[in-house]
């Protein structure tokens, strides 16, 4: 009898990427299972964490919402300050960001992810991992690297700085992505400025520092999973950014590891989730905590469809300034726990581990 023929998870991945469709093309061409590149060793549902005791009664844990257009500033400041340090992770209703624009941004980007793929279509046109593309689409960005793949595709856009032009995107999201990047762009200056009181200095402190310069966009589109417990639709980690504003539609998943054991984010209408990133926590010295998440898979016939906008400043290649402490936070005595780096060479290291965790940000601990 034949042996079985080896199994040659190399040749899989370029023949998934050659259909320029994604996992939403084995979705549609009426995938029964999950296959091998996708299947994770520890399903979410078996996660071998230690779980803390809890009496019966307790309140189960959940991630705070902030209303961002309370009349008191400072109780707004100081439930910033309390979610960034303790959670790392909140939702804020009264945002500014229109509903309608909000849920265009979310039609856009579904209707993208569902229209078909092969050659000829947006999606092989915009087709790529190179780095310093504007405008890409794939299914996971270390496709290649990670030991598992993710059940999830992705359109990719760089909004600031250098913008890209209409043309570069697909047609039917142009109007509907710029317009919504414009908003959150205003919301995440807001965000600065709240967190930058929460940390004790000036308003204007962390924009100053051009935390804000860098805005991408990730519109991701998870197609529902023929065996959700068998996949992963993002893998634990925490992101690179200073900031992260993500808006995510009604089907849930997305989960925060908090004190031993991953909470829900559910979905609250009208909100979106701001979470902190490595490189805030760097420069906050520990004094806000970039948290791991994931999002896990549910039964059933809907997809989910998210869009993640991180603000950071490694997009641009000329930028020389390096990020360490804030001076005034190591000051009388606390002593700085990371070294300085140029958020280029910190989001370069992040990428070449792939998510994993906060694997990235320890290697800069002092």
């Amino acid at each position: 009898m034949a042996a079985p023929a080896a199994y040659d998870r190399a040749a899989e991945l370029r023949a998934l990427d050659a259909t320029f469709a994604g996992v939403h093309g084995l979705v549609a061409s009426g995938a029964t299972h999950v296959p091998r590149i996708f299947r994770v060793a520890d399903p979410p549902s078996s996660s071998q964490l230690q779980q803390p005791p809890q009496e019966p009664t307790a309140t189960a844990p959940s991630v705070p919402v902030i209303d961002l257009a309370g009349p008191d500033r400072a109780a707004t400041v100081a439930s910033v300050r309390r979610a960034a340090a303790e959670w790392g992770f909140f939702q804020v209703t009264g945002h500014g960001v229109p509903p309608r624009s909000a849920a265009a941004a979310l039609r856009a980007v579904r209707g993208f992810h569902e229209a078909p793929g092969g050659e000829g279509s947006d999606k092989a046109r915009l087709h790529s991992r190179e780095p310093g593309r504007a405008v890409k689409y794939h299914c996971n960005f270390d496709l290649h690297q990670s030991p598992v793949a993710n059940w999830r595709d992705t359109l990719y856009l760089r909004m600031a700085p250098d913008p890209p032009l209409a043309a570069d995107l697909p047609e039917p999201c142009r109007e509907a992505l710029f317009e919504y990047a414009e908003q959150v762009k205003d919301l995440g200056d807001a965000l600065f400025g709240l967190l930058s009181e929460a940390l004790g200095l000036d308003r204007s402190r962390l924009t100053d520092m051009e935390c804000n310069q860098g805005q991408i966009m990730l519109c991701h589109y998870f197609p529902p999973c023929p065996e959700p417990a068998a996949a992963i639709g993002t893998s634990r980690h925490s992101d690179s950014s200073f900031l992260t504003v993500l808006l995510q539609d009604g089907v849930g998943g997305l989960q925060v590891l908090h004190q031993g054991r991953w909470v829900a984010v559910p979905p609250v209408p009208g909100a979106l989730v701001v979470n902190v990133g490595d490189l805030l926590q760097l420069i906050s010295n520990d004094g806000f905590r970039s948290v791991e998440h994931r999002v896990v898979l549910a039964a059933g016939a809907e997809p989910r469809v998210s869009i993640a906008c991180f603000f950071s400043t490694h997009f641009h290649p000329a930028s020389t300034r390096a990020y360490g402490p804030i001076g005034e936070l190591v000051s009388g005595g606390s002593p700085a726990l990371y070294r300085e780096t140029l958020v280029r060479d910190y989001v370069k290291h992040y990428y070449a581990i792939g998510l994993d965790g906060k694997a990235a940000l320890s290697v800069f601990r002092l």
